[in-house]
Order: C-alpha cells, then sequence, then structure tokens
C-alpha cells in the first residue's frame, strides 16, 4: 500500500472531536492494558493522524480496540488526552465506512442529526395520521388503533432497511482493513475458523474486563446492551406476541422479559446521563453531541414505552393511543438515524473489529511458521 500525507487529515479529524499536542511519549501505551505487540496503541495511531497518514489511519483496527477506560489520558503527562482522541478516531472511521456520507453529516453537525431525527419523525406522525384504526373510547383496544400485523410489517421493512445500511457500511469496513491494508494474504478458512471470535465479543462484551478495575462499568454496558438487544428483539422480530390486548399474569414471559430489558435500559441510560452531567470519571469529562443524543432518545424511548404499558393497565384508552404514537415517533427516528450511521454503530464495529484482528493476527501466526519451515528445508 502507498502511503502519503495527507495535510488535510487533521483539520478533518478536529470536526470529530480533539487531537492535541502529543510528543510521542509513549506513556498511553505503557499503561495500556489492552494495547499489544501486534496492536500497539494508542500512541501509534495518533502519531498516524499527526502526520496525515489518512490511508494507514482509515485501514487500522486499533482504535476499535480501545474500550476507553480513561487510564491513557490519566497518565498523558501533558493531559492531551489519548482516550478522547481514540474516541474521534472512532467517530471519524463511521464516517469513513458509510458510503451514504449520513454518519459524517451526524457527526459533525448537530443541526444535521436532530434535522434528521426531526425529519423521520415527521413522517412517521403523518403516518400514524395517515394509517391508525379507530379510537376506540369505552376500553383499551391497541390492536384496533395500531394493527400488530401493520406495525410488525412496518418493523420487517425497517429492520431490512437498518440490516442493509449497516452491513454495506461493515463490508466497507473490512474492506478498509483486510483488503486495502492487508499486509498479508489471508485464506477463507481463518475467517471461518475465527467466527467464534465474533460471537463472543458481540454476546459478552468480555474486553472491559481486561481493562483495569473495570467490571463495574462491563456489567453496566453488558446490562445496558442486552436490554437494548432485547428489546429490539421484542419489539421487531416478536411484535406479535408483545404487542397485544391480553393482560398476562405477572410470572408470564411476556412481562418479566419486558421488564427486564425496561428495566437495565431506564438504569443505563440514567447512569450515563448522570455520569456525563458530573464529569467525575475520564470518560466523561469531554462529551461530544452525539454521545448525549443517544442515551437521551433511549431514555425518552423507554419512558413512554413505560407511559403505554402503565395507562393501558389503568385502562385509560386516549392516553394510551396517543402515547404510543409519541413513543413510536420517538423510537423509529433512534433506530433509523443512530442505529446505521450513529454511535449505536459501534455495537458492530467493535466486535467485528476484534474479529478481523483476531484473524489478521492468525495469518500472520501462520506466515511466521512457513518461513521458518521454509529457512529449515532450506538449511
Amino acid at each position: 500500500m502507498s502511503v502519503r500525507s495527507d495535510p488535510t487529515l487533521l483539520a478533518d479529524l478536529h470536526k470529530y472531536g480533539n487531537i492535541r499536542g502529543c510528543l510521542q511519549c509513549g506513556s498511553c501505551t505503557v499503561v495500556c492494558e489492552l494495547s499489544s505487540d501486534e496492536a500497539s496503541f494508542p500512541r501509534k495511531i495518533i502519531q498516524y493522524a499527526l502526520f496525515g497518514l489518512k490511508q494507514l489511519v482509515q485501514s487500522s483496527l486499533e482504535p476499535w480496540l480501545c474500550y476507553y477506560c480513561g487510564d491513557c489520558s490519566t497518565a498523558c503527562p501533558r493531559q492531551t488526552d489519548p482516550g478522547e482522541t481514540m474516541m474521534t478516531l472512532r467517530r471519524w472511521l463511521t464516517a469513513r465506512y458509510d458510503w451514504t456520507g449520513l454518519s459524517a453529516k451526524l457527526y459533525t453537525s448537530w443541526r444535521w442529526e436532530i434535522g434528521a431525527l426531526l425529519a423521520v419523525g415527521a413522517f412517521m406522525l403523518f403516518l400514524i395520521l395517515s394509517f391508525h384504526g379507530p379510537l376506540v373510547t369505552d376500553r383499551v383496544e391497541l390492536n384496533t388503533f395500531a394493527p400488530a400485523e401493520m406495525v410488525h410489517a412496518f418493523d420487517l421493512i425497517m429492520a431490512a432497511v437498518l440490516a442493509f445500511f449497516l452491513l454495506s457500511n461493515a463490508f466497507r469496513m473490512y474492506w478498509f482493513t483486510m483488503q486495502q491494508g492487508a499486509k498479508v494474504s489471508i485464506p477463507l478458512r481463518l475467517y471461518i475458523v475465527e467466527a467464534k471470535t465474533l460471537i463472543l465479543h458481540f454476546a459478552t462484551q468480555n474486553m472491559f474486563l481486561k481493562c483495569k478495575n473495570n467490571w463495574r462499568r462491563w456489567l453496566k454496558h453488558w446490562l445496558l446492551v442486552s436490554g437494548y438487544v432485547l428489546m429490539f428483539f421484542l419489539v421487531v422480530v416478536c411484535l406479535m406476541w408483545f404487542q397485544t390486548d391480553n393482560i398476562y399474569p405477572l410470572y408470564h414471559p411476556q412481562r418479566w422479559i419486558g421488564y427486564y430489558a425496561t428495566a437495565v435500559l431506564l438504569y443505563g441510560t440514567i447512569e450515563i446521563i448522570v455520569g456525563r452531567l458530573r464529569k467525575r470519571e475520564q470518560i466523561h469529562k469531554f462529551s461530544d453531541f452525539s454521545d448525549w443524543i443517544f442515551p437521551i432518545l433511549i431514555l425518552l424511548t423507554t419512558v413512554s414505552g413505560i407511559l403505554v404499558h402503565t395507562f393501558r393497565y389503568i385502562g385509560l384508552p386516549l392516553a394510551t393511543y396517543y402515547t404510543y404514537a409519541i413513543h413510536l415517533i420517538i423510537a423509529v427516528p433512534m433506530l433509523i438515524i443512530e442505529v446505521p450511521f450513529g454511535k449505536w454503530a459501534h455495537l458492530l464495529y467493535r466486535p467485528l473489529a476484534l474479529y478481523l484482528q483476531a484473524v489478521k493476527e492468525r495469518a500472520l501466526e501462520e506466515q511466521e511458521v512457513t518461513k521458518e519451515v521454509e529457512i529449515a528445508h532450506a538449511a
């Protein structure tokens, strides 16, 4: 790969966050629990950025291997905050992977992000006003107002659109890092052999545990992700079972699964927002607008969902229908805008990066073994 310095890179990166005067002392890399010989960060990738080596930054997986524990920023003698720099690089890479260009707009302009959310919200309002069913007022009939079959069909279409954008962007991530940035030929079998790595890291988020004294953050993050994934599964895949006018007993799985997902989403988002307001931890001292918008949207979606559930059980028909409409107007823009183009895309990019890094390291190991055998035979 031909490497050239791009003098515009640093100015471009500054649009996504902080890139400060690093002296390349290496203190950040020394204290990082996750840095290794195969993936040495943050120092190396910051050096690439400062030198304008755009192709090397774009082809790097290292920003995704960082879990932002904050130790590097605490250890930095110049307080340049390398942890936030890694976050800046993740935002920039997300924009690079996105072929539509929308991620770049959302990350560099709060007006674009608010505008996109409002546009999708207005579209949802139009659909609700145009296609809702009768307003039964003597009892709650949510499935008359919003037939589950119709909502489920919309959910499946939305899921397909989200999958298309997210997976096509993930393919670009693979192409930049494993094809354009390839230093070794990787056989297909290694992608199959290491597939367990992708599943493991997506399901467990266990790299958090390798950061020193980080198990509490791992637990909070895992609970939040589990609640998000579970609720997404319930409302998209299992909506016909989840959205019903039948009132099940408390011990029924439909209720306690929903209550679990709601509880961890509520706790997780409030904890994130409070942490960013207090700024006591290193990871919360600097926040981009995108760092605020996604927990706020999840919190509003969760609270509106709780109100729909409450009004339905109390037996308030109009309150149930109107709150359900508000719930959709909040939830759908969050899913359509934030999942494939915003910070929630990190849920895919990070475990995918760990998987690709494992494939790359396995290929390099096999290459070294092959060289040693060849040298032995030649001797």
